[in-house]
């Protein structure tokens, strides 16, 4: 610092030490011009490598992604034997002889939804009866069916079916 090739500043207890810009030789605008256009064309240059690369990246991307021929292969394979298997199943079901007309259908479904009705039905006489009955006992409702012998759908673990 004391030589002048190196300045000195400081601030509060710091000192800061640069090298004096002063002693190096100015350069003159036709060099700044050829700098900039240099600059300029290396940006240009890093953005179109940029570019490139991200396009790169992304074809990396699918085909990685993407399956290699023998897993095609494998895949079709695995999908032939699946589609002859289902044809196979389907074959069994056109040629077996104990098909369900829909006539049929319809009247098991009608006597499904008649028993249905009738179980909820008897289910909620049963349970008016039961709960007048309860209304005059002394005990619970748990001891009063034990004494009686009644047991109850949901003792045996039976649910209505949905309708």
């Amino acid at each position: 610092a004391q030589q002048g090739r190196v300045r000195e500043k400081t601030y509060g207890k710091q000192k800061i030490y640069f090298a004096d810009q002063e002693q190096l030789p100015a350069a003159s605008d036709a060099e700044l011009r050829g700098l900039d256009g240099e600059i300029a064309a290396r940006s240009a240059q890093l953005q179109a490598l940029q570019q490139s690369c991200r396009h790169m990246e992304a074809e990396l991307k699918d085909l990685n992604s993407s399956m290699t021929t023998p897993e095609i292969t494998r895949e079709i394979e695995a999908l032939r034997k699946d589609c002859a298997s289902y044809t196979e199943k389907l074959e069994r079901m056109k040629s077996a002889t104990n098909h369900v007309t829909p006539e049929e259908k319809e009247k098991v479904c009608r006597e499904q939804q008649l028993y249905r009705r009738e179980w909820r039905r008897r289910k909620r006489m049963a349970t008016e009866l039961l709960d007048a009955i309860l209304e005059g006992y002394p005990k619970s409702k748990k001891q009063f069916f034990e004494e009686v012998g009644i047991e109850t759908d949901e003792d045996h673990g039976v649910v209505l079916p949905a309708t």
